[in-house]
């Protein structure tokens, strides 16, 4: 049996990893765009930018993993074309791969504001380690950076180029910062810190153009903001139009059931490119992080080999930004109440996201407890005090009714 994974990032080369760990003995050949093996995409924003980490360190296993285990790497070569009839790949170069199983991690691209200037080769974004080794070049020169932008991904980028001594402006169009990702405590927190941090923040402000060599932008109110580099971060598509050109069903991402099988059963989809279950809320949704990548690979590992498959994790993000550490667990679907536990002053809080009495997603700063408490509390799908949740007195072993 030969299995095919595209996309080797995060998603896929964990897939191809655990394939072997089940004791999978076929062929695996894992192809990717990029001309390097698995590497980590969180350091990018962080540690890489800022010196404090290396090509060797990102990598995601060393080079001679994949030799040692029989896995066969593709790098810098691009799949056109899907002919599931055939259950054959076309690759960009004119050649084909054979597969009995398929394991698409395509990932995500980042994208594109649709204003004059967004083309210009000298606009940053941040994806890949590319992306990452331009902004960094662009951040030793010094001077201003301009972030379009106010997510998880410009915010830390941000905060790693004030590390650095660039002066730093943040330009988001909603009327907060984190404003489709986060509650309004938590927004108004990271909007402040950045702000005494030297950070430059605008919101409810629309970028309408940017100047040739990302030398500033231009605003809908006139105003022109002047910079030294330009970087958009306006968030991620799915990358699904190979799978959507071979007839697999996509909304808003790949379309795959909680094995991460697609509506083509010899193909399996995985990470960022999908639109997946989430068992423990009844919805489903396009997620964004490694534990997600992670959880799919072990899922289509597990399908592929015919192992068990792995039990339900709930979802959980990170982001680090100064010496700060927020982990969010869970997803606020259906939330009626958020309730605040510590003082946002102290930098260490927490705000549960709650329908009726169920913790359905919690936002913990420099506060690992709540986060691990309310993890385990989303997975039990426990009822809570919403009063001794409110207290940070009351341990959170103990705020179940």
């Amino acid at each position: 049996m030969k299995v095919v994974i595209v996309g080797a990032g995060h998603a896929g080369g964990s897939a191809a990893a655990m394939l072997r760990q089940l004791d999978f003995d076929g062929d695996i050949t894992l192809i990717g765009e990029e001309p390097l093996p698995p590497y980590q995409r969180p350091p990018l924003s962080k540690a890489w930018l800022k010196g404090e980490a290396d090509s060797e360190s990102l990598q995601l296993r060393p080079d001679s993993f994949y030799a040692e285990h029989g896995i066969e790497l593709r790098l810098g070569t691009r799949v056109r074309r899907i002919e599931p009839a055939t259950r054959c790949l076309e690759l960009g170069n004119g050649g084909t791969v054979d597969y009995d199983a398929l394991i698409l991690a395509t990932g995500s691209t980042a994208r594109k504001l649709p204003i004059p200037g967004a083309d210009d080769p000298a606009v940053l974004e941040l994806r890949t380690a590319a992306d990452a080794d331009r902004l960094k070049a662009a951040l030793a020169s010094g001077g201003r950076l301009i972030v379009v932008g106010a997510g998880y991904v410009g915010l830390e980028v941000a905060a790693s180029a004030r590390a650095l001594g660039c002066e730093v402006v943040v330009i988001e169009r909603e009327a907060r910062v984190l404003a489709r990702v986060a509650s309004e405590p938590l927004s108004a927190f990271f909007e402040r810190f950045h702000r005494e941090q030297g950070v430059t923040v605008v919101t409810g402000a629309t970028v309408v153009g940017i100047d040739p060599g990302g030398r500033g932008v231009r605003l809908a109110d006139g105003t022109t903001i002047e910079g030294d580099a330009v970087l958009v971060g306006v968030g991620a598509s799915a990358c699904d139009q190979l799978a959507s050109s071979a007839g697999l069903r996509c909304d808003g991402g790949i379309v795959v059931d909680e094995r991460a099988r697609t509506s083509d059963p010899n193909v399996w989809a995985i990470g960022d490119c999908t639109n997946r279950p989430c068992p423990l809320y009844g919805e489903t949704a396009r997620l964004e992080s490694v534990p997600n990548a992670l959880e799919q690979a072990k899922q289509a590992a597990a399908a592929i080999t015919g192992a068990p498959p792995p039990a339900p994790e709930v979802p959980w993000f990170w982001s680090d930004q100064y010496e700060l550490k927020l982990q969010i667990a869970g997803l606020p679907f259906g939330v009626d109440r958020l309730v605040l536990r510590g003082d946002p002053a102290s930098d260490c809080f927490a705000v549960f996201h709650l329908k009726g009495e169920v913790i359905q997603a919690v936002e913990a700063v420099n506060a690992p407890a709540e986060f691990m408490g309310g993890k385990q509390l989303i997975a039990r799908r426990a009822a809570v005090d919403p009063d001794k949740l409110a207290d940070p007195s009351v341990g959170m072993k103990t705020v179940a009714v």
